[in-house]
């Protein structure tokens, strides 16, 4: 497989990114380097040797710095000294950012990330918080006939205390503003700052009657500009940029490297590898991501795909700017249906999925431990109460959510057996298939909607966010689903952001089976070691599940959780772990977070009832040679010592 910039040579090991840098160091990146145990404990905890060196980090955790300048302009525009703003992709998504934190957020009291206090909605007009439409008009140098006469983003603006309450919006329904995209707008800014520069400089040298010399290439100008000292200064740009209407605020001046902008250097970067295509192909693009994955999909249908005889088609395909606003989207579009019933979370899955369902709607029941055994209890405290005449609808079930298999204890559930509940009951079924993934497993003909987040082993380079939905055309909600899908959906993941995603998952097939590979070698190789107490894989935990859903040939994904017997054995093995540590997963180069400790540091007790140890290490496998691979964690397991 040739090499890309992304992808670290199969045969060489990685250096070890510094903390805080991106993982991996490319524009966009969407992982951040924590080194060490302590560099996550301390990231959790908020100190400011970890958290003023981050550059980088997972887009809905850690607010792109790119957005973070285009949110400034905004707000010194529109803003008012005691408020905070978001920027959302549209004026839907900016309206239940208000409703949520108008929910949530109670003035003058401390608020609880993980708990936050519901209240009512406050009465009309009473409400503190606001939408204002940004909308950044093309520069003219950029003006096409079939290009993007302009970007429109959404700032929802709330009392600045009420900012925690907003951000777990931001990454809970993963409805975002991409890195991509504010980047793109304040080039434009940018641009059009310049061009009135240049107009009024125009104006005042047509009034003395002086001859102005054409514009030129601004590659070379911005190098000549700077070597004769001319080029404009940060307070310059500041002041150019704020006089745009609509679109103002200090703007940072571009970085230059031998003559070519920072932005410039980015665009050249991607094209020099192949990875850049004009926006003119985002709408294609789309159209291949939605036909890549409902063939992968309709491929590997199975026994149990019968009835009507219809296949998926890239119409019961749908496209979002994350995983996790796959997840959302698809719990809320399942609440226009039956609004006043709590769903199931069945199976202990990645933190912000168990989030939406509590925090958006009636609420949930949390199944946690995800085993057969849970089913038949599920079905006796809450199923069996809903049958009958005159049951109240708050009292029956909207969905069932489960993973295959889940993370991080890679558990797969019995989707047979639910389904067969969900024909009973009449609930529906949501399954979020990203680790077990297209190629893997064979999910769709058990339920109604199956959701990936495509930021990870479907992109693989770790450079884009994305998710997925699919409808499934022979379950008996598909109708009302798709009608309400027709009502409801937005297409906002970003052009670029598309066109990026099109261009990395065209190797996803291959790439996913040699990290197969790689995995259960690596598994067996860990599980069969002394020092090692456990290891969570699909091939050891509830697989007859797996097996039932695994696709002939396939493998068992390229995720695992390990333990270790000594008591120090997590923080001594991941910081001599000579691959690269951070979080997300899905990468095409090994990846290793203590999971635990990031995703549920504030509540290890109660992830330690469903089986989740605060001494978890998750490893996502990559592309390296296995050789390479076994080396260093050998090398790593060698750090182990007695305590």
């Amino acid at each position: 497989m040739a090499t890309s910039h992304i992808t670290p040579a199969a045969g060489v090991r990685p250096e070890q990114a510094p903390l805080g840098s991106p993982i991996p160091n490319v524009p966009h990146a969407i992982s951040v380097s924590l080194p060490t145990f302590r560099d996550n404990i301390d990231y959790e905890e908020g100190a400011p040797r970890v958290v003023n060196a981050m550059v980088s980090g997972y887009p809905r955790f850690f607010v792109s710095l790119k957005v973070k300048e285009l949110v400034a302009i905004c707000e010194k525009k529109y803003g008012k000294p005691t408020e905070a703003s978001f920027l959302w992709p549209s004026r839907r998504v900016a309206e239940r950012c208000r409703h949520f934190v108008e929910r949530y957020y109670v003035p003058t009291i401390s608020t609880d990330d993980s708990t936050p206090t519901p209240r009512p909605p406050p009465a009309t007009g009473a409400g503190s918080v606001r939408i204002v439409e940004f909308t950044i008009h093309a520069p003219t140098s950029e003006v096409k006939p079939d290009g993007m006469k302009q970007v429109k983003v959404f700032a929802t603006f709330f009392p600045k205390e009420a900012y925690s309450i907003a951000k777990q919006f931001w990454q809970h329904a993963g409805d975002i503003v991409s890195s991509r995209q504010a980047a793109y707008c304040l080039r434009w800014l940018s641009l059009k700052a310049e061009e009135e520069q240049q107009a009024a400089a125009s104006a005042a040298a047509a009034a003395k009657g002086a001859i102005r010399m054409p514009r030129g290439n601004r590659h070379y100008a911005a190098a000549n500009q700077a070597s004769n000292g001319a080029s404009a200064t940060p307070a310059d740009l500041s002041e150019r940029i704020a006089t745009i209407q609509l679109q103002d605020d200090e703007d940072k001046p571009v970085e230059e490297t031998d003559g070519m902008d920072s932005r410039d250097y980015e665009v050249y970067v991607e094209e020099r590898y192949g990875r850049n295509l004009d926006l003119s192909f985002a709408p294609k693009a789309k159209i291949a991501l939605r036909r890549r994955i409902a063939s992968q999909v309709a491929h590997h249908a199975g026994s149990g795909w019968t009835g009507t005889g219809e296949y998926v088609t890239e119409e019961d395909v749908y496209l979002y700017p994350t995983g996790m606003s796959a997840i959302y989207n698809a719990h809320r579009i399942a609440m226009t249906l039956f609004p006043a019933r709590k769903s199931v979370c069945f199976g202990f899955p990645y933190t912000d999925s168990l989030k939406v369902l509590q925090k958006f709607g009636p609420g949930c029941y949390f199944y946690g431990n995800g085993e057969d055994q849970d089913i038949e209890t599920l079905e006796k405290e809450i199923l069996e109460k809903t049958l009958g005449e005159n049951v109240p609808e708050e009292d029956k079930i909207l969905a069932v959510l489960c993973e295959f298999p889940s993370n991080p204890l890679l558990k797969s559930a019995n989707l047979v057996r639910l389904g067969e509940l969900a024909e009973k009951y009449g609930f529906i079924i949501i399954v979020d298939e990203t680790l077990g993934n297209f190629v893997n497993v064979r999910i769709l003909e058990f339920a109604d909607i199956v959701v990936s987040s495509l930021s990870k082993i479907f992109s693989g380079d770790s450079n884009v966010m994305g998710g997925s939905l699919v409808l499934n055309p022979q379950r008996k909600f598909y109708k009302a689903l798709k009608e309400a899908m027709g009502r409801e959906y937005e297409d906002l993941m970003w052009v670029e952001d598309a066109i990026f995603m099109e261009r990395n998952s065209r190797t996803f097939q291959t790439r996913i089976a040699r990290i197969d590979d790689n995995t259960e070698v690596l598994c067996d190789f860990l599980r069969a070691h002394s020092k090692v107490k456990s290891v969570y894989y699909p091939k050891y935990v509830t697989t007859a599940n797996y097996l039932t859903h695994k696709v002939d040939g396939a493998g068992y994904g390229g995720l695992f959780s390990v333990l270790f017997h000594a008591k120090n054995g997590a923080e001594q093995f991941f910081d001599a772990l000579p691959f690269y540590k951070g979080p997300s997963l899905g990468t095409n180069f090994t990846l290793a977070s203590p999971y635990t400790i990031l995703a549920h540091y504030y509540e290890l007790d109660w992830a330690a009832q469903y089986g989740v140890d605060r001494n978890l290490i998750r490893v996502a496998v990559g592309l390296e040679d296995r050789d390479v691979l076994l080396q260093g964690f050998q090398e790593a397991l060698d750090a182990i010592h007695d305590d």
